[in-house]
């Protein structure tokens, strides 16, 4: 229902208001308006895969940010936003605007190289080339199944998510890890989870708050409810 839903927008957007340490949580479900499927959606890569169909995306670099990216950057430019967790590779939420030191992209980002010693991050110009801080070699940055996650920008994620005091998540499965434990230590640590996405979570029951509906529907609504509350 359109009212219920309203009511919902209400409260995050109070919450968003009230928090001092608000951290943001995004899967590969904010960026399907962007063109990118995500992976166990209806149209997802694993489902499709599932049902011997093809596994086709838009190529990353064509992709653009779209209202859910928009509206994450919007909080940053509010000064709301403390620190922003991704899961995603498709380097959106840069294009948007988040500033890279409140960014930790746990699988790395497409577009970038990463220094297999030090985790210089640059970008991607040529594989081969060495890292130009330690000299040692810099390589995708893209974390593949099996690879350990960069260990600075883990550390970045556990601590802000231990930090703070709301945590959003939106458009994630939560069923990928260690990237999914986040949630789980801002939970212990005291913090709201509010949970957006359209399918289910492991952490559906223990979210303050829920909503199952499209992303567009529900952060750039309570961003701008949020802008009013802080303009009186």
């Amino acid at each position: 229902m359109v009212e219920e839903l309203d009511k919902r927008i209400e409260v995050l957007a109070s919450w968003m208001f009230k928090s001092e340490r608000l951290v943001v949580f995004t899967g590969a479900g904010i960026s399907t308006d962007s063109g990118i499927p995500d992976f166990r959606g209806p149209d997802g890569l694993w489902t499709r895969r599932d049902k011997g169909l093809p596994a086709e995306w838009r190529d990353f670099p064509i992709a653009a940010p779209n209202e859910g990216h928009n509206a994450i950057a919007e909080l940053q430019r509010l000064s709301k936003l403390t620190f922003l967790i991704s899961q995603n590779v498709d380097n959106l939420h840069l294009k948007s605007g988040i500033r890279p030191e409140l960014l930790a992209e746990l699988h790395g980002n497409i577009t970038k190289l990463r220094c297999s010693r030090c985790e210089f991050m640059m970008d991607n110009f040529d594989d081969g080339m060495a890292c130009p801080i330690c000299d040692d070699r810099m390589v995708s940055s893209v974390v593949n199944f099996g690879q350990s996650l960069p260990p600075k920008k883990l550390a970045e994620a556990i601590q802000n998510a231990r930090n703070c005091d709301l945590f959003i998540v939106v458009g994630s499965s939560l069923v990928v890890y260690p990237a999914a434990d986040m949630p789980r230590l801002a939970i212990e640590s005291g913090a709201k989870l509010v949970i957006i996405n359209d399918g289910e979570t492991p952490l559906d029951v223990q979210a303050h708050l829920r909503f199952e509906e499209k992303i567009g529907r529900v952060l750039p609504p309570a961003v701008k409810q949020l802008k009013k509350l802080m303009n009186g």
